[in-house]
């Protein structure tokens, strides 16, 4: 099959929630982050609803929309520009075209009618369909269409056209005109149901856009290439084989390649393409055009027809959008002969991930014990799952396969926090909640970090990367006695603060009945500063939030809720916090899986004979995991690391698990898999695990802003192990050592002593580092200390606003 052969892994999205959109053909879509939003388009009347899906939820929604609610139109033009979207032109009743154009804001779900200038020469465009509107900086490119000459809309008279116009955007909202502006070269020929991209290579930096196929009384297969920089139009040469000539089909831009889908394609007799007047019909190819080389590759052939449901089956006026490397394709008409005229539309959305993913950020700690990790890294977009795997500097012992018996003392968090409303973060946008969306609270069962917990890790100053770590403060005082301390504990000697870290953020829970969005599209933050507070505590814990907090929800939006309780609840079963893949099978661990899909193959890493052994966690469906225990290879295939990169990820059931070990240094790295297989692995993270007898991390920080100070307190930590002596806090610091490496935090002690509160005066502050590797902060450390010494620390990072530090 041609399809297996390319490497291609269709995945058909078997189950959804929300309101799915009725079936048609001659919608549009645009893709927000991880939202699709569609419009318009015909079956039994042309639609006028805006859909959205939450490609990560899985679920449609229809939101409340207000302002100049523009009529439904089909084949129109439909173009993103950050999270405002622009409709230009369709067909809006059977005969009668449109020029008109409208906005819509969708971080607040708000439509206006935009008026252009006309064109200082020439008339604006006329009403049409079918045409082109492509993208590129604050310029949309209008080419072709269908016209009706006919004054009466009953008597409907084509008219191909292949005027090329520009309208210039005002910034965030609005528009200046339109313009045609003067080109060189021969113009494409007339034609309607084409399709346009915009694409730069990288290394040149030349704008151009591509126009393919269409219709102007017979089906077209030419590629025409605009020079935007120079205006000048030509035919590019192309290699490999031309894909048919075609209408109605969609071209989706990824990476350097155009990616041609479906459309109407004429009906081949005896291996030769008919006549203009022959008969046609709906295809389900795939090719793709390398736009650095111009060079045609086929995917899946004309007349390759799949019957085991595996691929996307033929269909024309689809639509197909681009969320990251992964192209989702929906609906369309799957009419054979048009001249059936069959107005059977697809009901069925696919997706195909068209590359592996990329390697995920570093594994990051949010809180160590003795015998487990709880561990996170960035999420990667559209994919289906994490391999996570970890390596002893300790040799293992002899005996294989101790059996999981620990209880381990991290916790599970899961959120019964009140709701909040929504404000905006930079380049933000339209996600979770919606009116219509319910939002439940996560399973236990699917190793979720709740979405209204965030780990705030600045750099790489937790964790020990491939060395140890080296936090130097040389305008700090600290004994020689806390630092020996520091070093019992955590192993870390050259470090003069605490720098093993266990670090996770809290914020209240996002109510899952906003009414609506407000303004996403603001690029500042907002310049109150927040706190995040830390949890490490096994027990049921309840945070009063002094000040406004972070939210983690994918949406990134921040919660703005100054007086909220979020209690947080302990679990403390690991096999319940990560799911550890039973079989041969990507599963995501919900009942109801939504990706419907087949097994990504496992690449296995190669390991160099002077490495020591990776072993396998196991496959994680979400960003975070607890880790207790790692298993053992058979010991008959002791090589099992240096397999082929094709080979299958192990059935887990089948292999023996060896428990983690107090006091002992253990590496992780972590690698995304989609439906192309398993990505490269993420750089390496070090953690060692807490020797017992040391307190755990003090929990549930609170600041609080006064005039001239702020007021930092915690609670003592869940598991003391002891009498507390004394806490130590510091604050990280600006430094020349930090200047020459910035993933190092500096660290001052600000405060010692018995009491769980202290004050940060201004001169102090005034010394601080803001933190940039994720939102603006300033970052604590607290650390309590027993007759043993020092445990692990709790990090806090303080949000402020977007330039400078608020005092």
């Amino acid at each position: 099959m041609a399809a297996a052969a390319a490497g291609l892994s269709w995945r058909r999205v078997s189950s959804f929630t929300g309101p799915v959109p009725r079936s048609r053909h001659g919608h549009r879509a645009v893709a927000i982050r991880e939202l699709v939003i569609i419009f318009g388009g015909g079956n039994e009347g042309i639609a006028d609803e805006l859909h959205v899906y939450n490609t990560a939820t899985n679920q449609w929604f229809l939101p409340a929309v207000r302002g100049d609610i523009p009529p439904g139109c089909a084949a129109h033009g439909f173009v993103c520009d950050g999270t405002r979207i622009l409709v230009f032109g369709g067909m809006v009743e059977y005969g009668r075209y449109s020029n008109d154009l409208y906005e819509l804001q969708a971080s607040r779900w708000l439509w206006k009618k935009v008026k252009p200038q006309a064109p200082s020469t020439g008339s604006p465009p006329c009403p049409r369909l079918g045409h082109s509107f492509s993208l590129y900086g604050n310029k949309c490119y209008l080419f072709g269409g269908l016209a009706n000459e006919s004054e009466d809309s009953n008597n409907n008279v084509p008219r191909y056209l292949n005027d090329f116009y520009e309208l210039e955007l005002q910034h965030g909202s609005g528009v200046v005109g339109w313009s045609i502006p003067v080109t060189k070269g021969v113009l494409p020929s007339p034609r309607e149901s084409h399709t346009a991209i915009v694409y730069c290579r990288k290394d040149l930096g030349s704008p151009k856009m591509y126009i393919f196929g269409g219709m102007c009384g017979c089906r077209l297969n030419d590629l025409w290439e605009l020079d935007i920089e120079t205006m000048t139009w030509s035919r590019p040469e192309t290699k490999g084989t031309v894909p048919l000539p075609r209408s109605l089909h969609t071209a989706n831009v990824i990476g350097n390649k155009m990616y041609v889908f479906g459309g109407w394609v004429p009906q081949s007799a005896g291996g030769e393409i008919s006549a203009h007047d022959g008969e046609w019909k709906c295809t389900g190819s795939f090719s793709y055009l390398n736009l650095d080389t111009t060079e045609w590759i086929g995917l899946i052939s004309d007349c390759q027809e799949d019957k085991s449901n595996l691929l996307p089956g033929p269909r024309a006026g689809h639509c197909a959008v681009a969320v990251g490397t992964r192209l989702y394709i929906w609906s369309g008409r799957d009419g054979y002969r048009k001249a059936w005229n069959n107005q059977v539309c697809c009901k069925d959305l696919w997706y195909l991930d068209t590359e592996k993913p990329p390697a995920p950020s570093q594994v990051q700690l949010i809180r160590a014990t003795t015998n487990s990790f709880q561990v996170k890294w960035d999420e990667v977009p559209t994919v289906e799952g994490y391999l996570l795997q970890l390596h002893a500097d300790s040799p293992l012992p002899s005996v294989a396969g101790i059996p999981a018996t620990g209880v381990p003392e991290t916790s599970v968090l899961s959120s019964q926090g009140s709701g909040s409303s929504l404000h905006p973060s930079p380049q933000s946008l339209p996600s979770v909640p919606y009116p219509e969306m319910k939002v439940d609270h996560p399973s236990q069962t699917n190793n979720v970090i709740p979405n209204n917990v965030q780990v705030s890790l600045s750099s790489n100053s937790l964790l020990k990367v491939e060395g140890k770590e080296k936090v130097a403060a040389p305008e700090n005082k600290i004994t020689q006695e806390t630092m020996k301390n520091h070093a019992d504990a955590t192993g870390f000697k050259e470090s003069n603060a605490p720098s093993l870290l266990p670090v996770c953020t809290s914020s209240p829970q996002t109510s899952a009945n906003v009414g609506e969005l407000h303004d996403l599209d603001k690029r500042t933050v907002n310049p109150d500063a927040s706190v995040s507070s830390t949890v490490s505590s096994t027990r049921t814990m309840v945070t009063q939030q002094a000040v406004k907090t972070e939210s983690s929800s994918t949406n990134g939006a921040v919660v703005k809720d100054e007086t909220s309780l979020t209690t947080f609840n302990s679990k403390s079963e690991a096999a319940e916090t990560a799911y550890i893949m039973p079989s041969t099978r990507v599963n995501t661990g919900q009942t109801n899986d939504s990706h419907s899909s087949k097994t990504p193959q496992r690449q296995m890493a190669p390991v160099k004979t002077r490495d020591r052994q990776w072993y396998d966690v196991g496959i994680f469906k979400n960003n975070s995991a607890v880790v207790s225990q790692f298993y053992l290879l058979p010991e008959e295939t002791p090589n099992l690391s240096n397999k082929t990169e094709s080979a299958d990820v192990p059935d887990y059931r089948l292999l023996k698990k060896q428990d983690l070990f107090p006091g002992t240094v253990y590496k992780f790295r972590v690698a995304a898999i989609n439906g192309c297989g398993v990505g490269p692995f993420s750089k390496i993270s070090e953690f060692k695990t807490c020797i017992p007898g040391f307190p755990g991390a003090p929990s549930t920080v609170k600041i609080t802003k006064s005039v001239d100070c702020i007021h930092l307190s915690w609670e003592p930590p869940a598991s003391p192990s002891g009498n507390i002596l004394e806490y130590s806090a510091y604050l990280a610091i600006r430094s020349t050592q930090l200047q020459e490496n910035p993933s190092q935090l500096v660290f001052m002690r600000i405060y010692c002593g018995l009491k769980t509160s202290c004050i940060v005066t201004a001169a102090q502050l005034a010394n601080a580092h803001v933190d940039y590797t994720s939102r603006p902060a300033i970052v604590f450390r607290i650390s309590a200390k027993n007759e043993r010494g020092y445990g692990p620390a709790t990090q806090v990072r303080w949000l402020q606003g977007k330039v400078g530090v608020r005092r």
